[in-house]
C-alpha cells in the first residue's frame, strides 16, 4: 500500500519561495506516475504538476515558470514568485500501477493521496 505524506507549507509573503515534499512509503517514487494539486476554499481541486515514471514532467499553465516538479526519493514542488492566488491546500497525489501484457503501467486514476500542507501567501 502506498502511503504519502506532505511538508513544507507555510504563511509567506508575495514574491517568496517555498519548497513542498512528499515522502512516499510502499513504493519507490521512480515507479510511479505522481503529481501535485491544489485546492483553495470554494475551488475545485486544480492540477498542478505532474511526473510519469521515466521523468516526464508537466506544469500547468498557470504557474509555469513559477512552479517544478522534481524527485529523487521523495517527490518535490519548487514554487517561486509566490502570489496570493497561490493560496491553498497543496497535496501530493500518486496512480496506482497495473500490468498490461509484460509491462507495467499507470492506471490514469490517482488513488492515492497525502493528508496536505497548507499554503497562504500574504500580500
Amino acid at each position: 500500500q502506498v502511503s504519502l505524506m506532505e511538508s513544507g507549507g507555510a504563511s509567506v509573503q508575495a514574491g517568496g519561495s517555498l519548497r513542498l515534499s512528499c515522502v512516499v512509503s510502499g513504493a519507490r517514487v521512480s515507479d510511479l506516475c505522481m503529481g501535485w494539486f491544489r485546492q483553495a476554499p470554494g475551488k475545485e481541486r486544480e492540477e498542478i504538476a505532474t511526473v510519469d515514471r521515466s521523468g516526464t514532467t508537466k506544469v500547468t499553465d498557470s504557474v509555469m515558470g513559477r512552479f517544478a516538479i522534481s524527485r529523487d526519493n521523495s517527490l518535490y514542488l519548487h514554487m517561486s514568485q509566490l502570489k496570493p492566488e497561490d493560496t491553498a491546500m497543496y497535496f501530493c497525489a500518486a496512480q496506482g500501477l497495473s500490468w498490461i501484457g509484460s509491462s507495467l503501467r499507470c492506471s490514469g486514476q490517482y488513488g492515492f493521496w497525502g493528508q496536505g500542507t497548507q499554503v497562504t501567501i500574504s500580500s
